[in-house]
């Protein structure tokens, strides 16, 4: 049964607090790539080890956000939307202090901890909050906060970057974190949750765990030997864990969702496509305007802006067009979009203008813009009630094991061709060719994600 200590909740204040959150997780990201060459130099990073700023968070988010996702259908929405708002404010500020390469990639596994709480809850408030013939709408607007929130990060990231330094990102975004804290504390009145007597499943929770841990680490360190037997472990540990939670009465995760239920199945697989195919683009062309072109942090973030501008625009409108229209439809369609962004990418070089670039990340922007919240809307609305935290948790797994394969693949493809090298002008050339292998990967997998948005039957809970 579901709780809700106040029937007559401000829904306007609920959507205004979640679409904050949607706003400033992005923005931290996407502003930290446009920063990451100034954070090399100050404390003497290689490429692959700059990937790791934004890795580490991944990780962490992939990891804890299906555990997260039981929890907070169990023990409240709210409560792990609050709780974990203060871990990613504390976290944030410990980046900001950060005084080496360890201290930061510990501040940002502590931010992705709380970014999994998070992402795990706040689509999940939306959904238990609004009405069914308001969910896209509303998941729109949240998915059009995302895009802002990206849309705004490269310029403010370059402006504050040149200005007050890399640190400065940190406390801002901190700041604006306490506000969100401070919302939840004196405006949310309300909460959800489905309480389960049961023992919560804390052995398939370790073998999740650990399981995604290793093979997210193996991934990003292939070809090395050790990092074979860490990917191979994790795809072990991984069927492990599915077979495991098939037979567990109370499992961390319900397995059969995706065995019975071929829209949330192949609606998730979408999403992690997408976001896999898509995600690290940003940060290899911050590091390409900056290295190969000569630009300031500030100049490259606003040729970067034009993607998720076109994203913010676009999210809103698809959103609400799901609510009528078929959303595999439209989520297929902005995956071939995304594709044809991506293909015009792979003829990068040195010489190519900077009105080309932008193009590409128009039509990528478009596209992605067009694919994500029907895409959302379809997994949201293909669950019973009960498990819209899990849903949530689901499709915020995708979306940031998707995000840390994209960056796996960069940090690999990177690897391969510079080793451990720091970038420098004698081996651009090895850096663009690595940014095409990179980018033909990212086009391959968008056509598969073509196919793969339109497989399982429309479906509404009526909940």
């Amino acid at each position: 049964m579901m709780i809700e200590s106040n029937p007559n909740l401000n829904k306007t204040i609920l959507l205004a607090v979640t679409m904050a959150s949607n706003f400033l997780n992005p923005l931290m990201g996407a502003a930290v790539n446009v920063a990451l060459p100034r954070i090399g130099e100050e404390l003497s990073m290689s490429a692959v080890g700059l990937s790791w700023v934004s890795m580490s968070f991944l990780l962490a988010s992939s990891v804890f956000l299906v555990p997260f996702g039981k929890i907070s259908d169990n023990w409240g929405r709210v409560k792990m939307f609050l709780y974990s708002n203060i871990l990613f404010g504390f976290a944030t500020l410990f980046c900001a202090f950060s005084f080496s390469s360890e201290t930061l990639l510990m501040g940002r596994l502590l931010q992705g901890i709380g970014a999994a709480g998070i992402f795990a809850s706040n689509m999940a408030i939306v959904i238990s909050a609004f009405e069914p013939h308001e969910r896209g709408k509303m998941i729109g607007l949240n998915v059009m906060a995302v895009y802002v929130g990206l849309s705004i990060a490269p310029v403010l990231g370059g402006i504050l970057t040149e200005s007050l330094g890399w640190r400065s990102l940190f406390f801002i975004n901190a700041g604006a974190v306490l506000l969100i804290i401070l919302a939840i504390l004196t405006k949310i009145k309300a909460e959800w949750a489905v309480p389960d007597k049961a023992k919560f499943d804390i052995k398939g929770t370790l073998i999740y765990m650990f399981s995604v841990s290793g093979l997210m680490y193996g991934f990003s360190h292939l070809p090395k030997t050790e990092a074979i037997v860490f990917t191979l472990l994790g795809i072990a540990g991984l069927l492990i864990f599915v077979r495991y939670e098939l037979k567990h009465p109370n499992p961390v995760f319900e397995m059969q969702l995706f065995f019975k239920n071929k829209l949330f199945a192949f609606s998730n697989l979408s999403a992690f496509i997408n976001y896999a195919a898509t995600f690290a683009i940003t940060f290899v062309f911050s590091l390409y305007l900056q290295y190969v072109k000569g630009l300031s942090p500030k100049e490259a973030g606003f040729i970067l802006i034009a993607q998720p501008v076109v994203m913010a625009v676009v999210a809103s409108f698809s959103g609400k067009l799901s609510d009528t229209k078929d959303p595999r439809i439209l989520a297929s369609l902005g995956m071939g979009i995304s594709a044809a962004g991506l293909l015009l990418l792979t003829f990068i070089s040195k010489q190519t203008p900077y009105a080309y670039i932008v193009f590409a990340l128009l039509i990528l922007g478009f596209g992605f813009g067009v694919f994500s919240s029907p895409n959302t809307n379809s997994v949201m609305s293909s669950v019973e009630k009960r498990f819209l935290g899990l849903a949530s948790a689901t499709v915020a797994t995708m979306r940031t094991t998707g995000m840390m394969f994209s960056m796996a693949v960069a940090a690999l493809s990177v690897h391969v061709f510079l080793g451990d090298a720091k970038i420098h002008a004698g081996n651009l050339d090895s850096f663009i060719l690595s940014m095409r292998v990179i980018v033909i990967s990212f086009t391959v997998l968008c056509v598969i994600g073509i196919f793969t948005s339109l497989i399982g039957r429309r479906k509404t809970t009526g909940n």
